[in-house]
């Protein structure tokens, strides 16, 4: 039994019961309350009431004896609370003076607030209730209260661009967590964790319906379990792979660490070449170490954790957990890739050290490879003078193809080179000539002789042509190979030649002969060479490679008889 009230509002006689005239009386004070301060706030609420007394009166119209506390909502949710009224009527007077200026600050406001809206009070999980393969799509579509369709349109116009979709899906299948509770159903939905709305979930999941699949979504739905069991199997496979290389980091550290620095032993820092590092920035490899390890334990980690979870041995992860796991691993490589360049310009160093020590050579203070050394050392030659030169001896390109005979050659790409070599002969007194064979890629390299006076020949520059040495085995195969002619001394082998010539070597082509004549000793000593150096030729060089070979002295007359007086 409840008591009415009859009310005179706007001059009409309405029947009320009891609660609806406070809720009723509240509401207009609050109207009071909100419009009251303001200029020709008075008959606004003066119209809302006759607005009210308008709606009384349709509901008496209506049948309606008594206005119930039901009513009183209605009409009050169809005027709208104050609050309401207040920022629609300060939204209409601010419109008209920042419309101008602030339609794409308020349009992005209103996304954001619809954005908010429609995702307040729910958590993102995978929807199993209208799920085509993992109820990721549809997840999203429940956290958004938008349309499953738009988002698996979007999926598929993604896929189509380099399969970005479906990679997004299969991760997205593995970080977000299924909603299979009732909780975490009224979670996904934004509905209030109450006993009530608990039961009605539980009621609903008796009362669904198994549908039965259509063939395209079981298509799916076994691809879908071909690629997680697929992915599962190469998970397995990395996490033995990483742990096999947890343990190996593990080793090499302990026998980094037990090991004295200066050691030869395996793994120690010196033979690692990170000594001086240690000894300089031990930091670095801190870090390094710190960063592998967890680059290695957190992938081990997560794989085992997610074969457990799927035969229900554990929990899932949650979001926040598998987000936090993931941000440290990138931090760990982001560290790992600055520590480990690091590292390898230390130790390439050190192995550049070690190699040098390995393979540098001096002859007569002048640094060379091992095969210069030996050339120059067994030939008795001396350098004179060795600047910018990138080699001393050559092999490869000798006149007869033998690739393993070495002759005198150096090189330098912007023609720089400065080198002089030369040899000493004992020989009695008369007079020689000096044959070898020679070749130049430009002007300003000399052979030469020094007895009583000096004598030089410019080398020919080679330009793509048959030089000196193919024309004259032409010629002297042409007469005869058995007869001893001057080639002989230069020791080629006549039917070797012959051959070259016949198949026309490309070898032969930038050879030459070079003949010092008469060249007239009177002691017992010659001295002859090859030379570049502009202070002894008296012209620069503009050859980038230069080359000589095969020396021959010999003796072709006695000096001339000074007549007695």
């Amino acid at each position: 039994m409840k008591k009415n009230i009859t009310i005179n509002l706007c001059g009409r006689l309405f029947q009320i019961d009891e609660d609806a005239y406070e809720m009723l009386q509240h509401y207009i004070e609050s109207l009071h309350s909100s419009f009251g301060r303001q200029d020709g706030g008075e008959e606004i609420v003066d119209d809302i009431e006759s607005r009210i007394a308008e709606l009384f009166d349709e509901l008496r119209q209506n049948g309606t004896e008594a206005i119930t506390i039901e009513h009183v909502k209605e009409i009050i949710t169809r005027i709208g609370e104050p609050e309401q009224l207040t920022d629609e009527e300060e939204g209409k007077s601010e419109e008209k003076e920042n419309h101008r200026f602030d339609s794409f600050q308020s349009a992005a406001e209103g996304f954001r607030e619809e954005i908010r809206a429609r995702t307040a009070g729910k958590k993102l999980f995978r929807n199993p209730k209208d799920k085509m393969l993992a109820g990721v799509l549809s997840g999203f579509a429940t956290y958004t209260d938008t349309d499953p369709a738009i988002w698996r349109l979007g999926t598929i116009v993604f896929t189509a661009c380099y399969g970005i979709g479906l990679i997004a899906y299969i991760v997205l299948a593995i970080v977000l967590p299924e909603a299979k509770t009732p909780e975490q159903l009224l979670q996904m939905e934004g509905k209030d964790v109450t006993p009530q709305n608990l039961a009605d979930v539980v009621v609903e999941k008796d009362k669904q319906t198994v549908e039965r699949p259509n063939l395209l979504r079981s298509l799916f739905s076994i691809l879908l379990k071909i690629l997680f069991g697929f992915s599962v199997a190469i998970a397995m496979i990395v996490c033995v792979a990483l742990c096999c290389g947890f343990l190996f980091a593990l080793v090499v550290l302990v026998s980094a660490l037990v090991f004295p620095i200066s050691s030869n032993m395996p793994f120690s820092l010196e033979t690692m070449g990170l000594a001086e590092l240690y000894q300089t920035n031990p930091m670095v490899l801190i870090l390094f170490v710190i960063a592998l390890f967890m680059m290695l334990l957190i992938p081990i980690y997560a794989i085992i954790h997610m074969v457990m979870s799927l035969s229900n041995k554990v929990q899932p992860m949650g979001i926040v957990q598998r987000i936090v796991w993931i941000v440290l691993w990138i931090a760990a490589l982001c560290c790992i890739v600055p520590c480990g360049i690091t590292m390898a310009n230390y130790s390439q160093e050190h192995e550049s050290r070690l190699y040098r020590d390995r393979h540098q050579h001096f002859y007569q203070d002048v640094e060379m490879n091992e095969e210069d050394a030996d050339f120059l050392r067994r030939g008795s030659w001396n350098i004179l003078k060795a600047e910018n030169c990138d080699h001393y001896t050559w092999s490869g390109q000798y006149p007869t193809g033998d690739s393993r005979v070495r002759y005198l050659d150096t090189y330098n790409d912007f023609c720089e080179a400065i080198f002089q070599v030369e040899r000493k002969q004992q020989v009695v007194p008369g007079i020689y000539r000096l044959d070898c064979l020679v070749r130049a890629e430009g002007p300003g390299a000399f052979v030469y002789a020094v007895a009583d006076n000096k004598k030089l020949i410019e080398i020919p520059a080679y330009d793509n042509k048959p030089a000196g040495l193919y024309e004259a085995l032409q010629k002297e195969l042409t007469d005869s190979l058995q007869q001893t002619v001057r080639l002989q001394h230069q020791n080629l082998n006549l039917e070797v030649a012959a051959d070259a010539v016949r198949n026309h070597d490309s070898n032969l082509d930038s050879w030459s002969i070079a003949t010092i004549e008469n060249i007239i000793v009177t002691g017992d000593t010659i001295a002859y060479g090859m030379a570049s150096d502009p202070a002894f030729t008296g012209k620069t060089c503009r050859a980038k490679w230069f080359s000589a070979t095969d020396f021959t002295l010999t003796r072709i007359g006695d000096l001339p008889k000074t007549k007695k007086k």
